[in-house]
């Protein structure tokens, strides 16, 4: 399976959403910059629903950024998945500095996509995102929800690994997954076609479209 960019996964999977009937139970579609705001965007128009941004970060590992040793979300709550910072020896500094880099990071979107940021109290909540590997950026996101007392959250994406998703349904209402695959250690931009790197303009676009 090959999704040809982030829009031909969004149409794919806001269709697969409503062959669910997920359009019943969501008030509102929250996409995580900056890619999945580009998935969003599609679902929620398949949806008829509102389109907002959920501010959680990934924090990599500083000598691989790519990959995740935990996410942190705009509380500052850090989730980290303690067997990657025990295999790179990460510090306590380490981390902390990572941190306070992608809170900075944060700060500057919750200004850029201030028109964006919904309250969460009393909603139910869809997360979306262009792919989901560890699923660690994703649970930061549900716990921030949770605690800000969202009502309901599911959880989409076009692709990921079956024993994610078998992580996050134990904190998600639900979880979504168009293209279910069996291996955990893949990338997300092996499924695309054009997986171009979404800037901050972009998303401004998009969100200024709703």
């Amino acid at each position: 399976m090959t999704f040809f960019d982030r829009a031909d996964a969004g149409k794919l999977l806001g269709e697969y959403l409503k062959e669910n009937m997920v359009q019943n139970h969501v008030d509102v579609v929250l996409g995580i910059p900056r890619g999945g705001v580009l998935v969003a965007k599609e679902v929620a128009r398949a949806l008829g629903k509102p389109l907002g941004v959920l501010l959680v970060r990934k924090l990599g590992v500083p000598s691989n950024p790519e990959l995740a040793f935990g996410a942190v979300d705009p509380d500052g709550e850090v989730y980290l998945d303690q067997s990657t910072v025990d295999y790179f020896g990460l510090s306590e500094e380490d981390i902390k500095k990572v941190v306070r880099n992608e809170l900075e990071k944060i700060r500057e979107r919750e200004r850029r996509f201030a028109k964006a940021l919904i309250d969460p109290e009393g909603k139910q909540l869809l997360i979306v995102d262009d792919g989901i590997a560890t699923g660690l950026t994703v649970l930061a996101g549900i716990g921030y929800l949770r605690r800000k007392g969202a009502k309901s959250i599911y959880v989409a994406a076009p692709v990921c690994p079956a024993s994610t998703i078998q992580r996050l349904t134990k904190v998600a209402d639900k979880v979504y997954c168009y293209h279910v695959v069996g291996d955990s250690s893949f990338a997300v931009g092996i499924f695309y076609r054009d997986f171009r790197q979404v800037t901050d303009e972009e998303v401004e676009e998009v969100l200024s479209q709703e």
